[in-house]
């Protein structure tokens, strides 16, 4: 197992995240076309592992690829930040549902038992106030209402505090602009610390975001909407509305309602304008689907430079892999891709 860089001789480091491949704090890897590399820090070129090294450490990425958070994927390559600050850079086309269940399941269940864990000292808190006769529940109710739940920036970069009410009050209007849609919430001028909470401060003040910045705002109040998570099917039933629109624009655009009527025009039936009152797998999907955008925007110059070098490396990559592999082999190797395909479609 090789450990400088082929280009600049470099030490290429180590990981201790892939046990069948510990050289490198950068790996790149594709699957299908059975290929591993090593990404040098110092020079940023890839190199191309030896074929007896690759396979267990490649089935030993796409695991890691995919039990991470911390990842992103484009129509080409992936990007994902490990444990012990390793990246696995993943080529080819994302397993979008696979991608979703791990990345989301275990966080809105986690955001579900949350939830119930704090509705239960609540119960309980209420009830020992009922006991000594001192009604705290209508206290935490205006506390918790009142408290900062996000933080948005409306079209000219200016930051405002939104309350727990006010994301409760959070409509999807259809109209005739360019996008389609907009947002309609109320949001206060300032706020201020009482006690352990953020609460909102000043007069509530009406505002709608269109394009880009209320696809920003809906990411950031949305969890609050879906305080309560979602369970695996839930979490299905919301990527497959993702995959049919296929961009964040589009499923926002489809599950907007008329502003008058308070029925869907879209394709997806919404019967209310409020965020909180669409059907929770909507409101996942929309969820995800902003997350995902905002990742995109910020990951995609390095992803972009990713793709480029990936390119690059693979020219090399194949010529290498055939000196190494008779005609003949090649050969069965693309009669069992075709196969393969047919089996798919």
């Amino acid at each position: 197992m090789f450990k400088t860089c082929i280009y600049c001789s470099r030490n290429l480091g180590s990981n201790e995240t892939v046990e069948n491949f510990p050289v490198g704090r950068r790996l790149a890897f594709d699957q299908e076309k059975g290929r591993l590399w090593v990404i040098c820090e110092s020079c940023r070129r890839w190199n191309l592992s030896p074929l007896d090294e690759r396979w267990e450490a490649i089935e030993e990425c796409e695991r890691q690829f995919y039990d991470t958070p911390k990842s992103f994927s484009t129509d080409n390559i992936g990007l994902a930040h490990v444990r012990e600050g390793t990246q696995l850079v993943r080529i080819g086309r994302p397993q979008r549902r696979e991608f979703a269940a791990w990345r989301y399941g275990r966080q809105f269940w986690q955001r579900r038992v949350r939830s119930a864990m704090s509705a239960a000292v609540s119960v309980i808190v209420g009830i020992g106030g009922a006991v000594i006769g001192f009604q705290i529940v209508p206290i935490l109710i205006g506390l918790r209402s009142s408290s900062v739940a996000t933080r948005i920036r409306d079209e000219e970069g200016n930051r405002f505090p939104v309350s727990r009410d006010d994301v409760s009050k959070v409509d999807l209007i259809r109209d005739d602009s360019e996008e389609g849609w907009k947002l309609a919430l109320t949001h206060h001028p300032a706020e201020q610390k009482f006690l352990f909470l953020r609460q909102v401060k000043g007069r509530r003040k009406k505002l709608e975001l269109r394009g880009e910045t209320a696809v920003h705002a809906a990411g950031r109040i949305l969890p609050t909407v879906n305080e309560w998570g979602g369970n695996e099917s839930q979490v299905r039933d919301a990527v497959q509305l993702i995959e049919h629109t296929r961009s964040v624009e589009r499923l926002f655009e489809h599950v907007a309602p008329g502003p008058n009527t308070g029925r869907s025009r879209g394709v997806f039936e919404a019967p209310h304008t409020r965020l909180r009152k669409l059907d929770p797998n909507v409101r996942l999907a929309l969820e995800m689907a902003t997350h995902e955008d905002d990742e995109r925007r910020a990951l995609e110059g390095e992803l972009a430079l990713l793709e480029a070098a990936w390119r690059e490396a693979e020219e090399i990559a194949s010529i290498a892999d055939r000196l190494l592999i008779p005609e003949r082999v090649e050969e069965l190797f693309r009669k069992l891709k075709r196969e393969v395909s047919r089996n798919r479609a």
